[in-house]
């Protein structure tokens, strides 16, 4: 599995240099071509983002590329990709190596918090865990659910997207705490990750909250869907519409699957990754969202950059269920 994604990252790297070499150069903020490197957890959110700055002007092309965050730092310090989204800020150290191999500064902002979500089959009893019982579940020491809490499911089926990704890293740095994954199972996709948990009874899946809000509800996947809104006129025009209101409405989880509350193991409370949870901290699994470039003002790499913290840019990730850096969260009403 690790090799799959390792040829596959090194594929994507020589697309991504032929591209940046054959069209490095840009007209402007506005106008041109580019590619970017994400980090394939934020697929939903990225892929809407272009497509809003796309239709707001219409002279540019972004190309993304959505791989593992690890090949998207490499290639940005191999001088492949000029523009990366991650999880994960750069060091001192990546950042002054990139300022020694690039006439400009290497620039780097969080555009974002996102909350890593713990879902199960909506026929799962349970309703919270712990980080301590996430922990037995994940090292293998709670194999039954009914060893969590009377329950008809027996075996636990841990689901993740790969064990290269940011996602599976997280939990290993900071669920597992030095202990050793149990028995795993690992998809090809985070959608994957979603259908195996909705499917299977007896399962368990870890996932970014992006891909758990209720437009996940049809059969399609978000990023499908603003695909085919994006063709749309009148439909984007809309949506460009919405997003320069103030005004902000509540969302809620998708209903195919449950999403676990979950709580620190010095609280008597858990709680599910809603927007105000993870901007106050109440929901415990969270990692901020980082986007850099070595480009110059004036680029296009530079102007999608400075859309992404901007007003409508941060709009759009309050509307995938993450946490935006600069937009206040809405608060949402609980039952």
């Amino acid at each position: 599995m690790i090799r799959k994604y390792l040829v596959s990252a090194l594929l994507v790297a020589a697309l991504l240099a032929t591209a940046t070499s054959c069209h490095h150069t840009t007209d402007s903020s506005t106008s041109g071509f580019t590619t970017l490197m994400c980090d394939k957890t934020f697929e939903n959110i990225i892929q809407q983002e272009i497509d809003v700055f796309e239709y707001t002007y219409p002279n540019a092309s972004i190309i993304p590329y959505y791989i593992d965050a690890h090949s998207a730092i490499d290639s940005m310090l191999d001088g492949n990709a000029r523009l990366i989204i991650t999880a994960q800020e750069l060091s001192k150290e990546q950042m002054d190596y990139l300022q020694s191999k690039n006439r400009f500064p290497a620039r780097s902002q969080r555009i974002a918090v996102d909350a890593i979500a713990v879902i199960v089959n909506k026929d799962n009893d349970i309703d919270e865990l712990s980080i301590s019982e996430l922990r037995d579940i994940l090292s293998g020491k709670t194999p039954r659910w009914k060893d969590v809490f009377p329950s008809k499911l027996d075996t636990i089926r841990v689901i993740f997207d790969h064990p290269g990704s940011s996602i599976y890293k997280y939990v290993k740095d900071s669920i597992m705490r030095g202990e050793e994954f149990g028995r795993i199972y690992s998809v090809d996709s985070l959608q994957q990750v979603f259908t195996e948990v909705e499917r299977r009874r007896n399962a368990i899946g870890f996932i970014g909250v992006s891909w758990i809000t209720a437009d996940l509800a049809n059969s399609t996947t978000a990023v499908e869907q603003q695909e085919t809104a994006a063709t749309d006129t009148a439909a984007m025009e809309q949506r460009l519409a919405d997003l320069n209101k103030n005004d902000v409405s509540a969302i809620d989880f998708t209903s195919r699957i449950k999403v676990m509350k979950i709580r620190r193991d010095d609280e008597i409370e858990g709680y599910k990754p809603y927007q105000l949870y993870i901007y106050d901290g109440r929901y415990p699994l969270f990692r901020s969202v980082y986007v850099t470039t070595t480009e110059p003002n004036g680029s296009l790499q530079h102007g999608f950059y400075s859309f992404l913290s901007g007003f409508i840019g941060q709009k759009i990730i309050l509307n995938t269920g993450v946490m935006p850096a600069i937009v206040q969260p809405r608060v949402v009403s609980l039952n």
